[in-house]
């Protein structure tokens, strides 16, 4: 038995030696490796002095501040710098006075409208006034654009009148034609652009027409008129939907002075209107002119868009005109857009533009007749100053002729 228990212990103490030299040998394996020797550390070539090659610096002499020579400065040429321009301010125009543009500009207009006049006068001047001349006088009238109405009620005064006259001499015919032609005209209307507001705030214009009108350029030549008449203006540019429109009334108004209110491109034209008419307020100016829109009278919802642009405005103040810019040239058709925008707004005031063209000097009558406003202001040409104050006796004259 002593046998046996010696033979295990043996046989534990040899297992237990075994272990420890494998677990020995798994430790040794698991060691890292030695570091690795240190290298030689040699020193890094010097650096090149500026034109040398790669090769070792020289010990060279240094001069102290006091020694370097200093260029000269009076032969130092001086270094021109170039300031940037000025932008100027464009001079401001003294535009002419109002009072008698259009017997300033009878001329041109006489030029243009004389077929009216002098064909009138030739016909009347016949020796006998049989129904084929007085249906001549009618084509005459109805070509210059007067109307069918108006047309017939010309033509029965002046058959009566010729038949009580008896005698026809140029000088009666004339003074004849000139007396009919201003009753149709009807120069008892008030023909005065109204500015003066009755509250404590500035005059407020609208002006509305069609794109191709000359709506801009009428708002704009307006704005001189008033500056003539030493009103102070701020310009509404609402006709947002034109490209450049905004450009164009601003060019206007920096020639005579007049600060121009404008708004995005695209933007709502009752915001620039209503912005317009607060900012003269707050200027204490005397007039406020609007352009707006040139929407197509055809187009309802735009109509709609114009009808807005009152109503915002009339949250300041009340509108104290309305004026319509109509193209003389466009005859009939400007008698439909007259209609239509009288629908809309309240038109108080007609601009007829164009008048020294091909523009037929009936349709003065004719507009003021279908609208039962009077025209107030006419365009002559394409100058600054060429807009006029409309006065029936100078353009009966420029007609007949003298």
């Amino acid at each position: 038995m002593e046998i046996v228990i010696l033979a295990v212990v043996i046989a534990l103490v040899v297992i237990g030696a075994l272990g420890g030299l494998v677990i020995g040998s798994r430790k040794r394996k698991q060691l890292p490796p030695p570091p690795p020797a240190a290298p030689d550390i040699t020193a890094p070539p010097a650096e090149p002095h500026i034109g040398d090659e790669a090769e070792t610096p020289r010990d060279e002499p240094r001069r102290t501040i006091e020694e370097v020579d200093l260029p000269d400065a009076s032969a130092t040429a001086p270094v021109a710098v170039e300031e940037p321009p000025l932008v100027e301010a464009p001079p401001i125009e003294v535009p002419e006075p109002t009072a008698g543009r259009l017997v300033r500009l009878r001329a041109r207009l006489s030029r243009s409208q004389s077929a009216l006049g002098q064909g009138l006068l030739t016909l009347l001047s016949r020796e006998h006034l049989d129904e084929d001349t007085w249906e001549e006088i009618e084509d005459t009238l109805l070509t210059a654009d007067v109307g069918v109405q108006p047309t017939q009620e010309l033509v029965e005064r002046l058959r009566e009148r010729v038949k009580v006259l008896g005698t026809r001499t140029p000088e009666e015919l004339r003074g004849l034609l000139r007396e009919e032609l201003l009753t149709l005209l009807v120069p008892d209307f008030d023909r005065t652009v109204n500015t003066e507001s009755g509250l404590d705030t500035p005059g407020i214009v609208m002006v509305v027409g069609v794109n191709g009108t000359g709506k801009t350029t009428t708002t704009g030549k307006l704005a001189r008129v008033l500056v003539a008449d030493g009103k102070h203006v701020v310009l509404g540019a609402a006709d947002t939907f034109r490209a450049a429109a905004a450009d164009q009334l601003q060019t206007w108004g920096e020639r005579v002075g007049a600060r121009t209110v404008r708004g995005p491109e695209g933007g709502d034209p009752a915001s620039v209107a209503f912005d317009s008419v607060k900012e003269g307020i707050e200027e204490s100016a005397d007039v406020v002119l609007i352009d707006t829109a040139g929407r197509l009278h055809t187009k309802t919802g735009l109509m709609d868009e114009l009808g807005k642009v009152k109503r915002v405005v009339e949250k300041h103040a009340p509108l104290d005109e309305i004026l319509l810019v109509l193209d003389a040239t466009t005859g009939q058709n400007g008698l439909v857009q007259a209609r239509v925008f009288a629908e809309v707004v309240d038109i108080t005031g007609i601009v007829l533009t164009k008048l020294d063209g091909t523009a037929k000097g009936g349709i003065v009558i004719a507009v003021q007749r279908e609208l039962g406003v009077p025209v107030k202001l006419v365009g002559l040409g394409e100058g600054a100053d060429d807009l006029a104050p409309f006065e029936p006796e100078a353009f009966v004259d420029a007609l007949i002729g003298e």
